[in-house]
């Protein structure tokens, strides 16, 4: 997701698009989600995996943050 602190064209664009459709929508924000199938012999050992990933590749710190959930 973009930092909190950047404007989102996107979100605004798509929250006036929501307001002139009816729906009281606010502070929306457009990201992007990343599905991945890790192979791993633990949550924790999955989790650590995760980390590397997003902090090696799938993550830009300058403008996005993420977070991930790990489902068995």
């Amino acid at each position: 997701m973009p930092l909190r602190e950047l404007l989102d064209p996107q979100g605004k664009a798509v929250e006036s698009s929501l307001n002139k459709l009816g729906f009281h929508a606010s502070h929306v924000r457009i990201g992007k989600h990343i599905t991945l199938k890790i192979e791993a012999a633990s949550k924790e050992a999955a989790t650590a995996q995760v980390e590397e990933a997003c902090k090696k590749l799938l993550h830009n710190p300058v403008m996005e943050y993420y977070e991930f959930v790990i489902v068995e």
